[in-house]
């Protein structure tokens, strides 16, 4: 396909390469979603309902609601076609992380106690972006309500302040109003190359304020650009934090592939899934591949972007795994075969740990069974 499912509709079924039939691949997503968001599989659940017709995810490894799992409930609810649980996830989200007041406002508390007591006052843009693809995609898929089910409307709000905080000295904008990339934080001039969703951001050139859309057309072509950056030459390796000429940041030690770097080849996939742009550096999906194919899973660790690796393991190696498989998305042949039948063969994660793992697992089924679609 010289066209992605942008302009032709059609989705991949990359499962179908082995010999998959569709009955199995719709089994195991459906599947996935009961071990995930109902309490049937306690060993691997995330999601949770409280009495008042809202819901969370937790993270299972730290003991507290995210902005990320919040905004990753959402889409995948949204793509599950799972309304209720979207609106249950998506009113926790604006009772307990919304900040309506102070410097933050118009933003979400990014961790949060199970009980919706706030963690931290500060934001992460990660999350705002995939609140707002998630709202946009639901409204296209069901319609608006009343606010908060608005969807559009919420959207657009949250995306107008996400680049016009500051203007008026009221806060600080999550893209860096130069260089159109996304910030770690709002406050800080460096990013991380695992927020950078050049996908999401053709789209939000459509849908998003009128005024705003040329920005977001620059930012998803800056982010294309800044992701083959931050990415080593040899290895395709990402940092977890980088700054904006994509070199490793290593404050707090976060400047070496580790847990958020995996899902910079999960957005690559995606977005030539989606778009097929010539700028997609599915090249660095290609080096990572290449980079763990004599590492076994057990044995996956911390790297310096360079390759050398650190005595730690990783704390998400199944999570890395399923992003192997979800690179596959931009990558054909042999190996991009190999990643995507061990993928398939590795069960969930259960235990302390189990939530990202499992986040980053049902993104790479939904997108390799051509289930993460575009809603429009």
């Amino acid at each position: 396909m010289t066209k992605g499912a942008y302009e032709t509709g059609k989705y991949r079924n990359h499962f179908s390469r082995l010999g998959i039939s569709n009955n199995d691949v719709e089994a195991k997503v459906q599947d996935t979603w009961n071990r995930l968001f109902t309490n049937q599989h306690p060993e691997t659940q995330i999601y949770f309902e409280t009495d008042d017709n809202m819901g969370y995810l937790v993270d299972t490894g730290n003991h507290d609601v995210r902005t990320e799992g919040q905004s990753y409930g959402m889409m995948m609810a949204v793509q599950m076609n799972e309304q209720e649980v979207f609106d249950r996830i998506w009113k926790w989200s604006k009772v307990h992380m919304y900040m309506d007041e102070g410097y933050h406002k118009g933003y979400f508390a990014w961790s949060c106690q199970l009980n919706g007591e706030k963690n931290a006052h500060g934001p992460a843009p990660d999350g705002e972006e995939y609140f707002a693809m998630a709202l946009y995609f639901a409204s296209k898929r069901w319609g608006d309500r009343e606010a908060p089910f608005n969807y559009a409307e919420q959207a657009t709000t949250l995306l107008r302040d996400c680049i016009h905080k500051g203007e008026n000295n009221d806060g600080s904008p999550m893209w860096d109003p130069d260089n159109k990339l996304i910030k770690f934080i709002p406050e800080v001039d460096f990013s991380d190359p695992s927020y950078h969703l050049p996908h999401f951001y053709q789209l939000f050139a459509e849908w998003a304020d009128e005024s705003d859309r040329p920005f977001w057309k620059q930012a998803a072509e800056a982010s294309r650009a800044y992701i083959r950056s931050a990415a080593h030459g040899d290895t395709g390796l990402s940092p977890e934090y980088a700054f904006y000429d994509g070199t490793p940041n290593h404050v707090r030690g976060f400047g070496d592939f580790f847990s958020d770097s995996y899902r910079v080849i999960c957005n690559i996939g995606l977005d030539y899934e989606w778009f097929r742009d010539a700028e997609t550096p599915t090249e660095v999906n290609q080096k990572v591949q290449a980079f763990f194919k004599d590492k076994a899973v057990e044995d996956y660790r911390r790297y310096k972007i360079d390759g050398e690796p650190f005595e730690e393991k990783s704390l998400h190696p199944i999570g890395l795994l399923a992003s192997l498989a979800m690179a596959s998305l931009a990558t054909d042949g042999q190996l991009s075969d190999h990643y995507i039948e061990k993928f398939w063969e590795t069960p969930l994660r259960t235990g302390d740990r189990r939530y990202y793992d499992n986040c980053l697992y049902f993104f790479s089924l939904l997108s390799l069974a051509g289930k993460f679609k575009i809603w429009r």
